[in-house]
């Protein structure tokens, strides 16, 4: 998984108490996977977070569990014990890593009487580049690879429900300034009106261009300019 993004985290994990029962029983009656409580706030403001999703990938064989925050900001879930899982916090396209949660092994007759807490604080982007957002040379026609990756824009507003965007269409210093401020705005409007094609409501949607006027590198070389053609979105709310 991608890591793009560096938050100020913070993480509290309770401990864990491994108890034998006091008669023997058959280990098939006692379960052995270990009970999970999760939260996860805005390490800024505090409040709880909703429709966010924590990934726990098991170091042992890579396989991932994953929850999704209710509108209490919480969710539960249960892991297998005996390893250790990285905990990853699910943006748009990338994920964040965040800490490591350690299960440690039972023996025979010994099961986890409480959960294990996790309470996540972060701070979320307040804005990405649609990478791979591409369109015809000197036109506002989306190139085929482009689809994808506005359609997991689509898909990921349908799960955050409560946000509002800006789509900001950005060129190079490549032609007239006006011409570049025009084609960029119209850019901008062709993503927007896809994703209310989408089914995303048009007010939760704005279309700026800005044209050449906030490169991100230098316009000198070839990669530069590449950098500076992008569509870039903006959490407003």
């Amino acid at each position: 998984m991608k890591q793009r993004y560096c938050f100020f985290l913070m993480v509290h994990i309770m401990p864990i108490f491994v108890l034998a029962q006091s008669t023997p029983a058959s280990p098939m009656n006692l379960p052995k996977d270990a009970p999970v409580n999760v939260s996860i706030a805005d390490a800024k403001t505090g409040n709880l977070l909703s429709n966010e999703i924590v990934i726990f990938k098991s170091r042992a064989n890579a396989t991932e569990f994953q929850g999704l925050s209710d509108s209490t900001g919480k969710f539960s879930l249960r892991l297998p014990n005996g390893t250790k899982y990285d905990i990853y916090i699910l943006g748009f396209h990338d994920s964040t890593s965040y800490n490591v949660l350690d299960i440690p092994a039972l023996k025979d007759n010994q099961y986890y009487k409480n959960p294990f807490n996790v309470d996540i604080q972060f701070e979320a982007p307040k804005s990405f580049v649609l990478d791979n957002c591409t369109f015809e040379t000197g036109k506002v026609n989306l190139q085929p690879e482009a689809y994808k990756v506005v359609d997991e824009l689509a898909e990921y507003l349908k799960r955050k429900e409560d946000e509002k965007i800006e789509v900001g269409g950005h060129t190079d210093n490549v032609g007239k300034p006006e011409t570049n401020m025009i084609l960029s705005t119209n850019r901008a409007n062709t993503v927007r009106a896809y994703l209310l094609n989408k089914g995303i409501a048009p007010e939760r949607v704005i279309a700026k261009g800005y044209g050449m006027t906030v490169p991100i590198a230098e316009n000198t070389t070839a990669e530069g300019r590449g950098l500076n053609r992008r569509t870039e979105v903006k959490i407003i709310e």
